[in-house]
């Protein structure tokens, strides 16, 4: 799947929106990609997973671990591709954490799945669970980069689209500056009111 038909299948569903939107980082941005309404459609989740699963096949995942909400599907759609397990960690007590009976081994290779790497702290955190399980982080992959190459993670990551839409702190969005209105679509926000 080209960047140009993945970005056709973000406008098709409305996926790619533009506002003023405060991310799961806390950074303010003129556009997002909502991965959700293109992941609603279940051949264009399983397309995405497949050659998100094809990309990183080479790193020999025994498990995927996405972080919740926003990498299940994916993470499950990639964890189908490779024929592995699919887990995902979920806040409890602002901190992420395997629950549900969910659980790693030494000897599992964990490839951390999401839907949007921007600065790279999800999945950060999302490898700090499977290191403290004591697993071994083989890769980190994403649907889409927004992170201009800077999300700082030290294991092999591979993203079908990269993409450049500028952030702002919060103190320094010209978007604030102009008194638009901001929405908070992320998986760990509701909507402003």
């Amino acid at each position: 799947m080209s960047e140009d038909e993945l970005l056709s299948r973000f406008r098709r569903s409305g996926a790619l929106l533009d506002g003023h939107f405060q991310l799961s980082s806390g950074r303010h941005s003129p556009g997002y990609l909502q991965c959700a309404l293109v992941l609603q459609h279940p051949r264009d989740a399983e397309a995405i997973g497949a050659c998100l699963g094809a990309a990183v096949r080479t790193l020999e995942p025994t498990v995927i671990l996405s972080p919740a909400l926003g990498g299940i599907v994916i993470g499950q759609e990639v964890a189908r591709a490779a024929g592995v397990r699919a887990l995902f960690a979920e806040r409890q007590d602002g901190s992420l954490t395997l629950r549900r009976g969910f659980a790693l081994e030494p000897d599992d290779r964990v490839l951390i799945v999401e839907d949007v790497v921007t600065t790279g702290g999800s999945t950060r955190e999302t490898m700090q669970v499977a290191r403290a399980a004591g697993a071994t982080v083989v890769g980190a992959c994403a649907i889409v980069d927004r992170s201009g190459g800077a999300h700082g993670l030290d294991v092999p990551f591979r993203a079908l689209l990269s993409i450049e839409l500028p952030t702002y702190l919060p103190e320094a969005c010209p978007l604030c500056a102009q008194g638009r209105p901001l929405e908070k679509p992320g998986s760990r926000r509701t909507m402003m009111e």
